[in-house]
């Protein structure tokens, strides 16, 4: 499951308020902006707000999640922004909003005025659904439900593919040789922009001095060019980075070209490419390419789920796709990206999802599958034979030799053993300092070395000015030297008050005597 809390804007936010994130997208020059959309369909944002760019009415920074009024029940179906930054979205309805910079018109109002909330675009538009958008660096496109395509804004290259490069201050239809086409998918880079058709054609159109159209050539292109070199290959989805473009095809093979200066293109070394390269992903089908026109890093998705990414590293140059053990391409732009964004809006999986370990802490304790009962205390806890074997060398000589479906308990607590077994489930324990005791006592009878130590780690969180006599003399009695060390540091430090308990007072005999001569040894009774 995706988890937005990769993202360090979204470190601050309480876990249940990351619960809550449905959709959501991280940009800006320093990655520290971020919108995001709950499960009840309200849209926060939070971060530095340069230009307005989080649509809230100011230009005030914020830590804490602040509510865009005008977005809430909107339905979000793609997102894009701009480095400006400006941010652009199409809705369920098929509408269009944008805010933030326009120092270009790239909002499509008609001004050069920042967009401090979020406003309809209106012109050529309201006539037409709109389902995607993309951003350049100062420019927009937008796709119809139809397959056109629009676009406005910055036009130093050509990028509106208007014909001239004069700034389009409103929406206006890309049409030139995209007349009477029907495009299915479009992506920006910087100062370019990119469509793909239904019948597996690509065109591109806007600034190519690194080759990032894939025309053969570095010449500027001011209307859409097909990039003749994949005649007679199907192109379903193209990605651009900075200045560097990813074609996928319908067999799962992935083309590059453009600029390569740190390895982006895949080809294994840095020489620019102005056609289109096949890529070498060890005969492995692509379902998936990702780049963003902030960064010069790509990444894509293997059949099988597996995520390879190259290109600009963490600074490094990565100039062959290198295997991760990511499960999304998501993950590679946020831990590896410059700045650290996301290539798309991001799309969280609902409650009907559940990772194998959410599922495995679910079904503890759950008698409707389980083939194996404890009985502790007279209390039953249920479990499975097959996790307990896996995840216990304990229960796996124990259980190939029984094929009981109950086993009493003695020697432990209800409490301790519940907290045992659900430990296998979870990987976590959940009880008290004091009980963790107990559970200190099980882990080194069976032998279970990172339960025991995460029991002393519990122990140590848990100390007081009140128990810390209890948990030294459980601590001696479990021979947990390292506890017990600290346990009576703890003691010492806080002497006065710790010999004003009452389990001070209640100290076992011998003890007592040589935590006195051994607290005097350490100074601790000296004036």
């Amino acid at each position: 499951m995706l988890d937005v809390g990769k993202w360090p804007v979204f470190a601050l936010l309480p876990p249940e308020e990351l619960r809550l994130i449905r959709q959501a997208c991280v940009f800006g020059s320093a990655a520290n902006e971020a919108l995001y959309v709950t499960v009840n369909d309200e849209v926060f944002a939070l971060g530095t707000n340069c230009s307005g760019c989080l649509g809230l009415g100011d230009l005030q920074s914020t830590i804490e999640p602040r509510r865009i009024d005008v977005l809430c029940g909107k339905k979000i179906v793609s997102l894009s922004y701009g480095t400006g930054p400006h941010v652009v979205i199409a809705t369920a309805d098929g509408d269009v909003y944008a805010w933030g910079h326009n120092g270009y018109s790239q909002l499509g109002n008609g001004t050069t005025n920042h967009g401090l909330t979020p406003a309809l675009v209106s012109t050529n538009l309201l006539s037409k659904r709109v389902t995607e958008v993309a951003c350049g660096s100062h420019h927009t496109i937008a796709l119809t439900t139809d397959g056109e395509v629009y676009a406005w804004g910055y036009n130093n290259s050509g990028q509106v593919g208007s014909g001239s490069t004069a700034n389009q201050p409103t929406p206006r239809r890309v049409s030139s040789c995209l007349q009477n086409k029907v495009v299915v998918n479009i992506a920006c880079g910087q100062l370019c922009s990119m469509a793909v058709l239904d019948n597996g054609e690509i065109y591109g159109w806007g600034y190519n001095c690194n080759g990032q159209l894939g025309l053969g050539n570095n010449g500027n292109q001011q209307t859409p060019c097909r990039i003749a070199a994949l005649q007679g290959v199907n192109i379903v989805q193209v990605a651009c980075g900075y200045a560097h473009t990813l074609a996928l095809t319908d067999e799962g093979f992935v083309y590059a070209w453009g600029a390569n200066s740190y390895g982006q293109l895949g080809t294994g070394n840095k020489s620019n490419q102005a056609l289109p390269t096949p890529i070498n992903t060890d005969k492995e089908r692509i379902v998936e390419v990702a780049a963003c026109h902030t960064s010069h890093t790509s990444a894509a998705k293997t059949q099988s789920g597996q995520v390879l990414m190259w290109g600009q590293c963490r600074g490094q140059a990565v100039a062959s796709p290198h295997l991760t053990h990511f499960s999304s391409t998501d993950d590679v732009f946020a831990c590896f990206a410059t700045p650290a964004v996301t290539w798309h809006l991001l799309s969280v999986d609902g409650d009907d999802y559940l990772t194998v370990a959410q599922s495995l802490k679910k079904e503890f304790d759950s008698p409707d599958i389980s083939d194996l009962k404890f009985l502790v205390d007279g209390k039953c806890i249920h479990v499975h034979k097959a996790l307990l074997k896996i995840r216990c060398e304990h229960f796996r000589t124990l259980l190939n030799e029984t094929d009981q479906d109950a086993i009493e308990i003695h020697q432990f607590s209800y409490l301790v053993y519940r907290a045992f077994l659900e430990y296998l489930y979870t990987d976590t324990i959940n009880l008290p300092p004091e009980d963790a005791i107990g559970l200190l006592d099980l882990a080194t009878f069976y032998r279970e070395t990172r339960l025991k130590r995460l029991c002393q780690e519990t122990i140590k969180r848990g100390i007081s000015e009140e128990n810390a006599i209890t948990l030294l003399s459980a601590a001696v009695k479990y021979e947990a030297r390292d506890l017990e060390e600290f346990c009576f540091k703890f003691c010492v430090n806080h002497l006065t008050a710790v010999t004003q308990t009452q389990a001070f007072a209640d100290m076992d005999h011998d003890l007592l005597k040589n935590f006195i001569s051994k607290a005097s040894r350490y100074g601790a009774f000296k004036n």
